[in-house]
C-alpha cells in the first residue's frame, strides 16, 4: 500500500497553467503505475494520464499537447504540468497508484487503480 497526497490545485483563468504534484509515502513508489484522474461535477471519474514505471506516459485525448505528465522517483513524487488550461478541464484531480505487472490499456482504467489520493480542485473560469 502507498499514501498519495495531492497539491497544487487552484483556480486560474482559462489559458493558465497550473502543476499538481502527488507525493507518496513509502519505499517502493518506483514500482508503481501512476495514474492522474479527475472528475468535474454530475459526471463520471475520467482518466486524464499516466506513466509508468520506467517513465512511459499515456494521455487522454482531449489533454494531449497541454499537459505533461513526470515522475521523480528520488522524491517519490509525480508532476501534472497543465498549460493552455480550458473550463472544461475544471474538476476535482486525483493521484493514483497502481500495482500493474506490464504497462497498458488497464492504466487507464480506474478499477486498476488501488491507491488513491484525497484529490485537488482545479477551477478554470473563462
Amino acid at each position: 500500500q502507498v499514501q498519495l497526497v495531492e497539491s497544487g490545485g487552484g483556480l486560474v483563468q482559462a489559458g493558465g497553467s497550473l502543476r499538481l504534484s502527488c507525493a507518496a509515502s513509502g519505499r517502493t513508489f518506483n514500482t508503481y503505475t501512476m495514474g492522474w484522474f479527475r472528475q468535474a461535477p454530475g459526471k463520471e471519474r475520467a482518466f486524464v494520464a499516466t506513466i509508468s514505471k520506467n517513465g512511459s506516459t499515456w494521455y487522454a485525448d482531449s489533454v494531449k499537447g497541454r499537459f505533461t505528465l513526470s515522475r521523480d522517483n528520488a522524491k517519490n513524487t509525480v508532476y501534472l504540468q497543465m498549460n493552455s488550461l480550458k473550463p472544461e478541464d475544471t474538476a476535482v484531480y486525483y493521484c493514483a497508484a497502481a500495482g500493474l505487472q506490464y504497462f497498458s490499456s488497464a492504466a487507464l482504467d480506474p478499477r486498476e487503480y488501488d491507491n488513491w489520493g484525497q484529490g485537488t480542485q482545479v477551477t478554470v473560469s473563462s
